[in-house]
């Protein structure tokens, strides 16, 4: 049997997140693999997949913050914010200084009204936005709040009359860095988006300790289980009558800081647990 964990994806160009997914159903022998946080065909880096029980993992590690590498070109609108789009408009961008191009990335930091790209995953009426776009109709997405932790302006360059910005992002999950290259180049007047994207973290999972597809062919690197829900969440060990208490699902008298995640006296990850009501109580039971 597949061992449950997550394998540590470094995505290449040109697939998109279920190709990445498919490929790792090939790998593992199971249908029971799935993805925490889409990554668009353009965009490289790290892409979290969940293997057998880990895919329950996924959609509490979907909420944890990420780090990104972009560039973006300022000075051409495109349809989807980012280069897989039709241009829109051109303005000439290069005569911007490098201190005000600075600043305006600066406006973006912190806790902001953010209006998701029209071409997102978001479900309107039922339907994905991007294929409501791609069906001719009309789609206005609302502003939703995200927070930008820190984002670094990395280097300037002239490319004809454009101005390309390489960025450094730390944001929480559900922020479009394309909608940071739209509102940075409408706030300047020359209009934006992005030309390369690649995800260097997805939470405590780091570029580093990903692997290539072709890697992963050669030897399917799985994180068990265990060893992802120590990385990603605060760890409690039990003793053998709480975690006795745990296997069926029992609220604890324990203090626990947030969500945590909770560990047989061998090791065994048992479950995730989160305060409520003044009791540890149980969010997922993974045994």
């Amino acid at each position: 049997m597949t061992e449950s964990g997550l394998v540590v994806v470094d995505k290449p160009a040109g697939l998109t997140s279920h190709d990445v997914v498919a490929r790792v159903r090939r790998l593992a022998g199971t249908r029971k693999v799935g993805h925490a946080g889409t990554l668009d065909p353009m965009a490289t880096g790290v892409l979290v997949v969940g293997v057998e029980r880990a895919t329950r993992l996924l959609g509490h590690l979907m909420l944890t913050e990420k780090v990104y590498e972009a560039t973006v070109r300022l000075g051409v609108s495109t349809t989807t914010d980012d280069a897989e789009g039709e241009v829109i408009a051109e303005t000439a961008a290069a005569f911007h200084q490098p201190g005000l191009v600075d600043a305006e990335f600066g406006e973006q930091v912190g806790d902001i009204l953010q209006v998701p790209t029209r071409v997102s995953a978001i479900k309107v009426d039922g339907k994905r936005a991007y294929q409501r776009v791609r069906d001719g109709d009309e789609v206005e997405l609302k502003a939703r709040q995200v927070t930008i932790h820190s984002l670094e302006v990395l280097d300037q360059r002239i490319v004809g009359e454009w101005l390309d910005v390489d960025i450094s992002v730390r944001c929480s999950s559900g922020t479009y860095v394309r909608a940071i290259a739209r509102d940075v180049g409408a706030a300047l007047g020359v209009g934006g988006h992005l030309t390369a994207l690649r995800r260097t973290a997805v939470g405590p999972y780091q570029l580093d300790a990903a692997h290539t597809l072709d890697e992963l062919a050669e030897e399917l690197t799985i994180l068990p289980i265990r060893d992802a829900a120590r990385a990603a969440f605060t760890s409690v060990d039990l003793d053998d009558a709480a975690a006795a208490d745990v296997r069926v699902g029992r609220p604890l008298d324990l203090p626990v800081d947030g969500l945590s995640a909770l560990f047989a006296p061998d090791g065994e990850f048992l479950a995730l647990y989160e305060p409520r009501d003044g009791r540890a109580r149980p969010v997922a039971v993974f045994v």
